[in-house]
């Protein structure tokens, strides 16, 4: 988006509420929104489908809904391909939307069938006109969320595992300061990089290791060099990170950005002997139970349906997602089963050492019968303890459901 393009945002939404994350195209409902007042006009709009996904929900339909509009029928997500040589995939959504009063039947159109539906929200759910806003604290009494380690290093402290042995061959005293590494790539994809971690190392071994000294000095430099305060400030203190989040205890990782084409985004029960980067979020304190219940098609479901977009990969959000998710209120027994059936998706993926995450959850997940088997055994228990198991069908039921809930928790508050 241009500049020009920037100010139409901030000028048709003058006043709203972080106006500046909209995308274009949220323009076009304004303005007919706007003009649609008084009257009986009813649009229908092809558009990105980012405006029925993440936080721009909370801004774009809030707005339009406290004003009078409503949705009318909608298509979810479809791909339209261009008729260049070069075809580019776009994800687009169609919106009907009026102010008027419209008695009809309202229609949702989804993967080539058509339901007839009492509401469509602006996530394109049968649900009601409910918006999931950003949060800083979770909405239920869970391990909080926050994003892996930050160094602002210029890359001095991270190794591939060949350029780390061959810097503790030239440096050996180095070696018990490394720790493995994993971003959202390596977590994914089965490889890790290792850190050089120097925070907790005193000025006198420091002194003992010249080559370490090095990547300090280069360290501080780098962020001498910086136009930011906040980098300029952490020159003194270059063994540093700029955000360090070290659990010592295991924890849960949730990357940042998965494939749309998976089940299931690979989430990790990590030990406290790796460090991650700020490419995922972590959930120090977390348990198997939190695990289970993360991993589950509940969670999945409601991620598919709140979370934004890098593309068309699902972008992970912990103000959005994490923090907005309605957790259910086990039986002890219940919550023993979640548990039990979490290490079995861990005892499922351990068989497979020589394949990574992203060959067992990618399209040919079914090739790892256990691990399916393990993630249908989860999903039962968890939407047991929902109350969702034998009365939902659909994932759009279930969200329906986790947005009722939802409700019920942000009332008054």
């Amino acid at each position: 988006m241009d500049s020009k393009q920037k100010d139409d945002v901030f000028r048709i939404f003058d006043g709203v509420k972080n106006n500046g994350n909209l995308d274009y195209v949220a323009c076009w409902y304004k303005k007919a929104a706007d003009l649609m007042t008084g009257t009986n006009i009813r649009t229908a709009l092809v558009s990105t489908n980012s405006i029925t996904q993440g936080e721009q929900v909370a801004i774009l339909w809030k707005e339009l809904f406290n004003h009078g509009a409503h949705i009318d029928f909608a298509h979810t997500t479809f791909i339209w391909d261009s008729e260049a040589s070069l075809k580019a995939h776009v994800h687009c959504v169609i919106v009907g939307f009026s102010k008027a009063t419209n008695n009809a039947e309202k229609r949702l159109f989804d993967n080539g069938t058509e339901k007839i539906v009492k509401n469509i929200n602006g996530y394109l759910i049968e649900a009601n006109d409910i918006v999931i806003e950003s949060r800083t604290t979770a909405i239920c009494k869970v391990p909080p969320i926050g994003m892996g380690n930050q160094p602002i290093d210029n890359g001095n402290y991270l190794f591939t595992e060949d350029e780390m042995n061959e810097f503790i061959r030239i440096e050996p005293k180095a070696q018990k300061y490394f720790k493995k590494w994993l971003g959202s790539q390596e977590f994914i994809n089965g490889y890790y990089r290792y850190c050089l971690w120097l925070g907790n190392c005193s000025p006198k071994e420091l002194f003992d290791m010249p080559e370490c000294m090095k990547r300090v000095e280069n360290v501080r430099q780098f962020r001498l060099s910086s136009k930011r305060t906040s980098t300029l400030k952490l020159a003194e203190k270059p063994t540093r990170f700029q955000t360090e989040n070290m659990p010592n205890s295991n924890y849960i990782l949730v990357p940042k950005v998965s494939s749309e084409r998976r089940k299931y985004v690979p989430i990790g029960f990590i030990t406290p002997d790796t460090l991650c980067s700020d490419l995922v979020f972590i959930i120090p304190n977390a348990t198997l139970y939190h695990f289970g219940i993360l991993t589950s098609n509940v969670h999945m479901s409601w991620m598919r349906a709140v979370a934004g977009r890098l593309k068309s990969d699902y972008r992970y959000s912990k103000d959005i997602v994490y923090n907005n998710f309605p957790w259910c209120n086990p039986t002890q027994e219940q919550r023993e089963k979640i548990e039990k059936t979490a290490q079995m998706i861990l005892d499922a993926r351990a068989k497979y050492p020589d394949c990574s995450l992203a060959d067992m959850y990618g399209e040919k997940m079914y090739l790892f019968a256990d691990l399916v088997s393990a993630h249908q055994a989860n999903d039962r228990a968890v939407m047991e303890a929902y109350g969702f198991w034998g009365k939902l069908n659909t994932e759009s039921e279930c969200v329906a459901e986790l947005m009722k809930m939802y409700q019920r928790l942000t009332e008054g508050k």
